[in-house]
């Protein structure tokens, strides 16, 4: 059975909404980000993009190259509720598809040729999002996720592309090399010295000579210039908690152990937020009592996964709620009202060193081990890490006491 792998992008998202919610907006350049100079740009229009302008960019930059335009803080919860709207409208329509990031999808149509065409079916589930939602979006059909995302990128704005079988390599072979996801400003560096400059350049290349250029990275890179890819749709389900607790061998008073493992336990969590693709928008905080009393508090946030803001939060509950000075039997961090969505929904409040900080340190961790780097102030806990990715099953979450 042939494969038909739908994918499905909100055009400039957050831009779209600002635009729904005040129409004054409409066809004006528009930056949505971090106001001050040292923040980001989360999303811009089309309009500054001809001035050079990209999301990622220093706010100050682009603010420079298109001084007309103008910014907007924007709100991560009402971004939040849009895209919840646009998953049920999937959900509604979809048996099984999967929610890459706040603006992203993908959907598994394999088989429907056989009662009705996968294209009418995706050409009329994007009409139905366009109606319900007002927000634009773009989809591509191919038979399989890489060239199905590409081709979406090719269709923006607001329209639609399918690439029929066999014809992949033939799609792609005229386009930048820097349309290939995977490819990034050093890959594409590198590249660009071997003489490549479009996807064809690749295409004619042996495979090996990536391998021995790239490592493992150039034979994926390889592969999906030929418009091969088998990476399955992982159907959507989401997870409305994280969390994890600490049930010590003896009850203790000590007050700077039980912080410096709550910053541990805040920090292990924020990192599988980041790398599961979530953000949390309530923090809460656990206390059971030598006598099996139990108490909790919770707090309402602006969506983050970062630890520096999650962390203060939580030291804040836990001040707020332990006043019984008794010995403490466990302690617990747990993170839920969910949303998808990269870091990028962060770029609100941080600053372009803040975010590559994050993205270094989480790129270690994905190499060493999640506790290959640790804040110098959890460090007294004396806790390692054995943490497995709550967003790829059910796994529990567990910090282990180091013994002496």
């Amino acid at each position: 059975m042939n494969r038909n792998i739908l994918h499905l992008d909100l055009d400039s998202f957050f831009v779209s909404v600002e635009r729904l919610i005040n129409s004054e907006l409409k066809k004006r350049p528009l930056l949505v980000g971090g106001i001050s100079d040292r923040g980001v740009v989360a999303a811009c229009s089309y309009e500054t993009r001809a001035f050079g302008v990209h999301s990622g960019m220093p706010m100050k930059l682009a603010r420079r190259l298109c001084p007309e335009a103008i910014v907007l803080r924007g709100n991560s919860g009402t971004y939040t509720k849009y895209s919840d709207l646009i998953t049920e409208i999937i959900k509604s329509e979809v048996p099984a598809f999967e929610k890459a990031s706040i603006d992203e999808f993908y959907a598994d149509l394999s088989g429907m040729d056989q009662f009705f065409g996968t294209y009418k079916f995706a050409s009329e589930l994007r009409t139905k999002i366009i109606r319900e939602s007002g927000l634009p979006i773009s989809l591509g059909l191919s038979i399989n996720k890489i060239v199905s995302k590409v081709a979406t990128g090719e269709a923006k704005p607001n329209n639609q592309i399918k690439i029929d079988q066999g014809y992949e390599k033939q799609f792609l072979a005229p386009l930048p090399i820097r349309k290939i996801p995977m490819v990034g400003d050093k890959t594409g560096l590198t590249l660009q010295r071997l003489g490549i400059r479009i996807v064809s350049d690749l295409q004619k290349l042996p495979e090996e000579l990536l391998l021995q250029t790239l490592g493992k990275t150039g034979g994926i890179i390889w592969r999906r210039a030929q418009g091969i890819d088998h990476s399955p749709v992982i159907t959507y389900n989401e997870r409305k908690s994280i969390s994890t607790e600490r049930t010590f061998d003896y009850d203790t008073i000590d007050m700077t152990l039980l912080r410096e493992l709550l910053i541990a336990m805040t920090e292990n969590l924020a990192y599988q937020l980041r790398r599961g693709q979530k953000l949390t928008s309530c923090v809460s905080v656990k206390i059971r009592y030598a006598d099996f009393d139990t108490q909790s508090r919770q707090l309402k946030i602006p969506y983050t996964s970062a630890d520096h803001l999650l962390i203060p939060r939580i030291l804040e509950l836990f001040n707020a709620l332990y006043n019984r000075r008794l010995r403490v039997r466990l302690i617990g961090v747990k993170f839920s009202h969910l949303a998808g969505g990269n870091y990028q929904i962060n770029l609100f409040d941080d600053n372009e060193s803040a975010i590559q900080l994050y993205q270094a340190i989480d790129r270690m961790r994905l190499r060493f081990g999640d506790r290959s780097i640790i804040r110098a102030s959890s460090l007294g806990a004396k806790t390692i890490g054995r943490i497995e990715n709550p967003f790829n099953g059910n796994a529990p979450i567990v910090l282990a006491h180091r013994k002496q």
